[in-house]
């Protein structure tokens, strides 16, 4: 208790020092904590394998999260085998769709089921709670039922979106790649070398495009022939320009003319149309801000000139 005492009688310098301290000890140990915390998660995640069987030796398999976990699993094993794996003309064309969105996870098409259903639910369930409406009236029945179908359209609009997107991404980056391809083939490069070097060049400027090159290059490995692989990429970018150039290519190596030339005009093409794009884009900007520049610039235009004037002949009249 003296000490104490003495401790408040040194002043305020003293007791604000021993408070800094004990901050500063405190955040250390925090640090030092989530460090070791860290530490502990990275050795744990490369050495999964061993982790997993502790867990499992130790009872860890009876854990609420685990059982979580494996019945997800389970489920997502089960739609993958009815719906992926399906051979029908509604899953190809799904499961296209997913490829030209830049998803090619095999159980795509099971995801992409679960998650609408459970987008459903959950709207309908959100609108069921949360609508300000009296429950029973036709109203509220109608706008819970317009949730869910809104939760189920949602996924599709998502892919949609995405789908758009990247055409948009690879109309803009394809003129980019046959120009390369033209200087390969000019340097004495084959088709097969040609694409391999293209893909590493053009790498960090465009991923998506790099992607799909990697797996034509991938598939030609694999044995199939130029032509597949190539009208492949077309489909999975999905864009005219890749499907014209698969056929391009096809064309040209049946009949025995120069591929390098063929290559050099179609390139000439894509920058023309890329051109031709953006001066449509150009051209149609006036009509475009024609209804904003109604809607928000001429009102305060008119404001501003005639303000003054309306003000004049207020106070004109007393």
């Amino acid at each position: 208790m003296g000490g104490f005492e003495m401790l408040l009688s040194d002043g305020n310098t003293t007791l604000v020092g021993v408070l800094v301290f004990l901050a500063a000890a405190t955040l250390t140990f925090c640090i030092m904590a989530v460090v070791r915390v860290q530490g502990s998660v990275k050795r744990r995640a490369a050495n999964i394998g061993g982790g997993l069987a502790d867990m499992e030796r130790s009872g860890g398999s009876r854990s609420l999260r685990h059982s979580s976990l494996k019945a997800a699993a389970r489920v997502v094993e089960y739609t993958a085998k009815h719906y992926s794996v399906g051979n029908n003309e509604e899953t190809k064309v799904l499961r296209r769709r997913m490829i030209q969105a830049g998803i090619y996870d095999q159980r795509a098409v099971a995801y992409f089921f679960l998650g609408r259903t459970a987008f459903a639910i959950a709207f309908a369930a959100l609108a069921f709670f949360f609508l300000p409406m009296e429950q029973g009236t036709p109203h509220f029945w109608l706008f819970s039922g317009l949730g869910g179908i809104v939760g189920y359209l949602a996924p599709s609009l998502y892919i949609d979106k995405r789908i758009r997107s990247r055409k948009a991404e690879h109309q803009a980056d394809f003129p980019d790649f046959m120009d390369l391809l033209v200087v390969c083939a000019d340097a004495g490069l084959s088709m097969e070398a040609s694409l391999e070097r293209v893909g590493r060049e053009l790498g960090d400027s465009y991923p998506s495009l790099t992607a799909n090159i990697h797996m034509t290059n991938l598939e030609i490995r694999a044995g199939k022939t130029m032509s597949a692989a190539l009208e492949h990429f077309g489909d999975r970018l999905g864009i005219e320009e890749a499907r014209s150039f698969a056929t391009l290519i096809q064309q040209s190596a049946e009949l025995g003319s120069s591929i390098t030339d063929a290559l050099r005009v179609y390139s000439d093409d894509m920058r023309h149309k890329r051109l031709s794009r953006a001066e449509e884009k150009a051209y149609s900007l006036p009509a475009k801000l024609a209804v904003p520049m109604m809607i928000c610039i001429f009102p305060v235009l008119f404001v501003v000139i005639l303000l003054p004037v309306f003000v004049r002949l207020h106070l004109g009249n007393y």
